[in-house]
């Protein structure tokens, strides 16, 4: 059937063609209605001429409609051509001759594209953060980098547009001050950000009509696996309802804390972690409404956004924060995050089962991990007397117990919302001394308490 029908519509369109040709030849002959034995006075062989123009525009004009004929049927013909060749392939299929389908013969979906949005404003050192990420990039079709520029500064203005048709520049256009509260006067940076980033999310969801975005600040510097990782990831975060973002970014992944031997390790995190995150429209359109004025970090950590969802982070960071000046005034930066190690092997993760980080499997396994460790005394973890490979178990029960804990072994020791750093299901895992070491609640853990900020 399907061989008849591609004959008919060869046929016809060589039919048609003929026609067009005949109808050429027969114009030829003819003269222009009105005109013929009409002159001008004075001006001969006008008549010739005028007739030999007109009946040249007619050809023209043909021509054109043949040419634009026999190019469709071209396109036509090849569509046809693979509908017979995929045909074939599925009676091969059905028939068990699946030994001879070659790859090149095979639809493969297309592969996704997902930008990278890189948060800039007065620093002219985004310069290493893009000399990175270009450095880093398998494609540019597949991970455009769109740079969003607030602040208005000139010099770093001219650092982005020197790479040219490498990345696209926009610039947010409202740089006015914002109107805060008089307590709030000295935080008028964290209002001027918030603003930012909603207009650049606007701009790549609704604008550019993207589907998902990595957000990078100009301050962060990428690991060579970085476009590998958040590929990976993508299609989890796509099909698992109870992740909301993927982030790079391990807030307790100091040199010293991280296994440097578990490069492809992965943990399911209940913090927000941010510095290097992906998200999904579909939280876009879900935040973007409500978004907040000021401290748009803070706030997404909260439950009435957070929803009991997770983000997946890596227990080796994918990227390094080189940016001790700004709003934050250094805050963290001197005592822990210029020493976030960051990864520097390549790491295959689209070849990788990530299938153990779907939340069933996930928790089952984690649970069963953490409370299987001994539980032990810190003093013991600190002065090195812990005989065996662990990992090792030490218990919290209140705000203040945790941040003890945290303080006494080195690791981040604030709360947002009730939530630890890194921390999943209460639970802080990190390395020390060579072993894996967690920081949990007590048996039978449910929910956190919001008041422990």
């Amino acid at each position: 059937m399907l061989c008849k029908r591609s004959s008919l519509f060869i046929c016809g369109a060589l039919l048609f063609v003929a026609w067009n040709a005949i109808l050429i030849f027969v114009l030829l002959g003819r003269s222009p209605i009105g005109q013929e034995g009409k002159g001008m006075q004075g001006e001969p062989g006008y008549e010739k001429g005028q007739r030999g123009k007109e009946k040249g525009n007619v050809i023209q004009e043909l021509m054109e409609v043949i040419n634009a004929f026999e190019s469709e049927l071209e396109k036509q013909n090849a569509i046809l051509h693979q509908i017979q060749r995929h045909k074939s392939l599925w009676e091969e299929h059905k028939n068990g001759n699946t030994a001879l389908k070659s790859k090149s013969d095979v639809l493969e979906p297309a592969p996704v594209v997902i930008p990278i949005l890189v948060i800039a404003c007065n620093r002219v050192t985004v310069k290493r953060c893009l000399d990175k990420l270009l450095e880093h990039r398998p494609s540019a079709e597949r991970y455009p980098i769109i740079v969003s520029q607030d602040c208005g500064h000139s010099e770093t203005a001219s650092v982005i547009a020197s790479y040219g048709s490498q990345l696209t520049h926009i610039k947010q256009p409202d740089l006015s001050d914002i109107s805060v509260p008089v307590a709030h006067k000295k935080f008028q940076g964290y209002y001027k950000i918030s603003r930012h980033y909603h207009w650049a999310l606007n701009q790549v969801f609704n604008s550019f009509s993207y589907s998902s975005v990595i957000v990078v600040e100009d301050d962060l510097e990428v690991a060579p696996d970085f476009f590998e990782y958040f590929t990976a990831l993508y299609p989890i975060l796509k099909s698992d309802p109870t992740l909301w973002c993927v982030s790079a970014w391990n807030d307790n992944g100091r040199e010293g804390f991280v296994d440097p031997g578990k490069s492809t390790l992965l943990y399911r995190t209940d913090f927000f972690p941010g510095l290097g995150w992906m998200l999904l429209k579909e939280l876009w359109l879900e935040l973007e409404p409500k978004w907040p004025a000021s401290f748009w970090d803070d706030w997404v950590r909260h439950p009435d956004q957070r929803k009991d969802r997770s983000c997946i982070r890596p227990e080796i960071s994918r990227t390094l924060t080189f940016g001790r000046k700004g709003v934050s005034l250094g805050q963290f930066y001197d005592k822990y995050l210029r020493f976030i190690k960051l990864n520097t092997e390549f790491v295959p993760f689209t070849k990788l089962d990530l299938s153990y980080l779907k939340k069933k499997k996930y928790d089952e396994d984690f649970e069963k991990e953490v409370y299987s460790a001994p539980i032990v005394a810190v003093e013991d973890l600190k002065s090195g007397k812990l005989s065996g490979p662990g990992p090792f178990r030490v218990q919290y029960s209140s705000p203040e117990s945790f941040k003890a804990l945290a303080r006494n072994l080195g690791i981040m020791d604030d709360l947002k919302s009730g939530v630890p750093r890194a921390g999943y299901r209460g639970v802080v895992s990190f390395f020390s001394r060579g072993r894996r070491i967690y920081i949990a609640p007590p048996v039978g853990w449910n929910r956190y308490d919001p008041s422990w900020s």
